[in-house]
């Protein structure tokens, strides 16, 4: 591990050690005062808090006369309980030699800390955060120490096709293999609100990798998490906002619906946002996605096959426009019905507007499309298929004159008298076969 690692380390050991040495005899750190820790099964060491430390005192349990330990225990001011459980639990009081009171103690069992379990996400490529929680219940007052610090050996920086990204930072190496660059850290991560299981980091660098520490302690001990963590792969953005759906005029099978960046996702054009939207008509519990497989980048999509009628809900998350990190939550569902007006009907006629509105439009709503001059397409591939014989029926037709032409002309010339008779041997054989049996029939 790297130096400032190692110097890290030392710092969270240190406080941790400061921490957990304030409860050893008569600790006032943790908890109210009064209340001393100890851990099942172990021995645990009670002190009177009112005397000197060395001054032999006598232990009785709150409300119950008999003696626990004497002044001539040797102990002191301390009292020994082997192997503690359950039952020890409860309010001890300490007397001194002339039987005036040297204080009350209160003993809570607990455990030492387990490693914490750690998360991190970030909402924009700026800022992150961490949460986190106990891998188990210790029992115990527990604090948690955080900081972090920049695993910054190299940067990756893809290409962009829109502009140069912003400018990152480097760190150099020394010879001796260690992080000289003081931007490394490590710095605290502060706790959003305070003594919250929650740190925020900001101002962090997109192509970078952090070392996040979060320490658990309390009486008892100290116990660490380590977890390198990089933007790219904890980015999940906030949902959208603003969802809104709303109807298309004489359209009854379609809606719009419009949304905007969630706030907290700054808007520049190197790190944009696509979207994914689902819907799904009332009653009906298995959502439908617009388009699956193309998530759009704009802010308005567009649901065709809306079922008539019927309320739809409509929800929209978003997504890394380059696919980093992972989809965010869905957002709040929005409502809407389709328009109850009816799609223009179609007319099968040839030579007539391939539509015509079955309704009139609404005074405020927007004038309806202008009707289209150009023949059905129905009709133009039908009207295709009767050329297409009528080609074909002229090309036989055809053939067949051809046919019976050149028949009549080779009657004529047999008809004239031979005055070559050897002109025949001009004529090739596969012809003279054919006209000749021709001639047979």
């Amino acid at each position: 591990m790297s130096s400032s690692c190692s110097g890290l380390s030392r710092v969270l050991v240190a406080v941790a050690t400061a921490l957990v040495s304030a409860s050893s005899p008569c600790p006032q750190a943790w908890g109210p005062p009064g209340v001393q820790y100890g851990q099942p099964g172990r021995s645990v060491k009670l002190c009177c808090p009112g005397v000197t430390a060395g001054d032999p005192v006598s232990w009785f349990r709150d409300g119950e006369p008999k003696l626990l330990q004497g002044p001539d225990s040797g102990l002191g001011h301390e009292l020994v309980l082997a192997q503690a459980d359950s039952t020890d639990e409860g309010t001890y009081i300490c007397r001194t030699l002339d039987g005036a009171l040297g204080g009350t103690v209160t003993l809570q069992l607990g455990y030492p800390p387990a490693r914490p379990v750690v998360s991190c996400q970030a909402a924009d490529y700026e800022n992150f955060s961490c949460t986190w929680s106990p891998s188990q219940i210790s029992g115990l007052p527990t604090r948690y120490l955080t900081s972090y610090r920049c695993v910054c050996d190299w940067v990756w920086m893809p290409t962009h096709l829109d502009g140069p990204l912003p400018t990152r930072k480097k760190t150099v190496l020394g010879a001796d293999s260690q992080r000289r660059s003081p931007s490394t850290g490590p710095w605290p991560c502060p706790q959003d609100p305070l003594g919250a299981a929650r740190c925020v980091v900001h101002g962090a660098e997109f192509w970078s990798q952090y070392r996040i520490n979060v320490t658990e302690v309390n009486p008892l001990g100290a116990s660490t998490r380590l977890l390198d963590v990089s933007l790219q792969s904890i980015l999940r953005p906030d949902p959208p906002q603003g969802l809104r759906v709303e109807s298309v005029p004489g359209y009854p099978r379609r809606l719009r619906a419009s949304w905007t960046y969630p706030a907290s996702w700054p808007r520049q054009p190197h790190f944009l946002l696509k979207f994914r939207l689902q819907y799904r008509p009332a009653q009906h519990p298995a959502w439908s996605t617009v388009r699956p497989g193309v998530e759009p980048a704009g802010l308005e999509e567009v649901i065709t096959d809306a079922v008539a009628g019927l309320p739809h809900a409509v929800r929209v998350s978003a997504r890394d426009f380059l696919d980093a990190g992972t989809w965010s939550t869905w957002s709040a569902e929005a409502w809407g019905t389709p328009s109850t007006g009816t799609v223009p009907k179609e007319i099968p006629a040839w030579g007539q507007l391939h539509t015509q509105p079955e309704v009139e439009p609404q005074v405020d709503s927007p004038a309806p499309p202008r009707p289209s001059l150009q023949p059905h397409p129905r009709l133009l591939d039908h009207r295709d298929s009767v050329e297409q014989v009528a080609v074909l029926a002229s090309l036989g037709i055809l053939s067949f004159l051809g046919l019976v032409a050149g028949a009549l002309a080779l009657g004529l010339w047999s008809s004239k008298p031979v005055e070559d008779p050897g002109g025949l041997r001009q004529i090739p054989p596969i012809i003279l076969s054919c006209w000749c049996g021709w001639m047979d029939r």
